[in-house]
């Protein structure tokens, strides 16, 4: 920092520290009066005996000119009259190489209350999507180490693709091999709302050693407040911003993006927001595009992004799960049916689509994807009459050849967990199964 920018800083400070006080707690939602502020902004709640307890809350709305903060902590400690300092600027949080292999909560801080190393650097945690205008197109795969991904719906470097499931399906374990398998330089991981059992599960089965000691995990478990479900979102997303802005590429994974905007349906009904579908309040279709639209490419590196969502009765159609996939890049199904027969990982390949896929491959790699998907739909569309033995072999050359080639695709489509196949390798094992009508799987 220079002179001049180091004058301009000071120019800014401000020497007065302003105040207020709470005067009405209701459920989560406190009430203070004073002192200014604007929406975002960070304050502390001083409470105990000499005031020497600091709980963090963020400024939401206002209320007859008095300010509605959202703590991020219990709110056991606060009494009538307890004193509200503000900070005058919105969360921000460290970031840099020191927070490689560390589990943080929705602060920034590490869960095992050890110490962040020295040499991060200051960010906020909320910021604009890039500019369109400074996107790179997606032209470069992005290898995840998933054969039936890499193989029938390839991801490109900052393409942004939604895994669609609902609960039990696997989706843990598939982002787990993504975060192990994939190409990226650094993977970074918002677990939003778990169980508390399963931060720790997901982190030493699903993620293991091999996957950790390259990524950095923000975790908010279902107990916490919802700023802080919230928060941990855009932690995580601030992070992959970081390390994207250094030239890297990043892989982004959220589990999930449905707990979040659960998460602001209890903020924005908590403030007097009318709820509309399903009790969604019309913030969760405000923050959902400017939360998603952060991760992609910029003109320094690019954040390839795997989004989860919660499917209620597995129902593809419920609010969030349209929202968001009218906003991502792509998205892929994972099936309960495909499940329960075993078929691990579980993904529906023919109601899945990677939207930039025909864009990153070539054109023979394109031609063998597309000739599986029509022997996968033409049995599937005919198998019912197969399985009752309603249809006779002759009557179709095409439901002939489906039949003779499903149980090698079905082999194909599964992949044990440790398994860790190149792009290369996946495409010419299609390749050869469309080729030869065999695999050496």
């Amino acid at each position: 920092m220079n002179a001049s920018e180091l004058i301009h800083h000071i120019d800014r400070l401000d020497p007065y520290k302003r105040f207020g006080k709470v005067t009405k707690v209701v459920g989560l939602m406190i009430e203070s009066r004073g002192p200014e502020s604007s929406i975002g902004d960070l304050c502390y709640i001083l409470t105990g005996v000499n005031k020497q307890t600091k709980i963090p809350a963020e400024v939401v709305g206002f209320r007859d000119e008095n300010i509605l903060l959202m703590p991020f902590s219990q709110v056991s400690e606060i009494a009538p009259g307890s004193i509200v300092e503000t900070t005058a600027e919105p969360l921000r949080i460290k970031a840099g190489a020191g927070l490689i292999g560390q589990v943080l909560n929705a602060m920034g801080n590490p869960l095992d209350d050890s110490v962040l190393s020295k040499g991060l650097t200051y960010v906020p945690s909320d910021q604009s999507p890039p500019n369109p205008l400074k996107r790179p197109p997606i032209h470069e795969p992005m290898e995840t180490g998933v054969r039936v991904i890499d193989s029938l719906l390839t991801v490109g470097k900052g393409q942004r693709v939604g895994i669609f499931a609902g609960s039990g399906v696997g989706k843990s374990t598939l982002m787990g091999m993504i975060a192990r398998n994939s190409q990226a330089d650094i993977n970074v991981i918002a677990l939003v709302g778990e169980r508390g059992r399963e931060v720790r599960e997901f982190i030493e089965r699903d993620l293991g050693p091999e996957g950790l000691k390259k990524s950095v995990v923000v975790a908010a478990t279902s107990d916490q407040p919802a700023l802080m479900r919230i928060k941990s979102a855009y932690t995580a997303t601030a992070i992959a911003e970081y390390f994207r802005d250094k030239g890297l590429n990043v892989m982004f994974m959220m589990d999930s993006v449905t707990r979040v905007a659960m998460a602001q349906r209890e903020v924005g009904l908590a403030i007097g927001e009318p709820p509309t579908t399903k009790g969604y309040t019309p913030s969760v279709f405000a923050i959902l595009p400017k939360l998603l639209e952060r991760t992609g490419t910029n003109e320094h590196g690019s954040i390839t992004a795997f989004y989860t969502v919660l499917v209620d009765g597995d129902d593809m159609n419920e609010p969030i799960a349209d929202t968001v996939r009218g906003i991502l890049d792509g998205h892929i199904v994972l099936d309960r049916q495909l499940a329960n027969k075993g078929q691990f990982p579980a993904i529906n390949v023919l109601k899945s689509i990677s939207r930039v896929m025909n864009q990153i491959v070539h054109s023979g790699h394109k031609e063998y994807a597309e000739t599986l998907r029509n022997y996968l739909s033409v049995y599937l569309n005919s198998e019912d009459l197969i399985n009752i033995g309603a249809y006779k072999r002759g009557a179709s050359r095409e439901i002939d050849e489906a039949i003779d080639y499903y149980p090698k695709i079905i082999s194909f489509l599964k992949q044990q967990v440790t398994e860790k196949p190149s792009m290369e390798h996946s495409f010419h094992q299609l390749k050869d199964l469309i080729e030869k009508g065999e695999s050496d799987i």
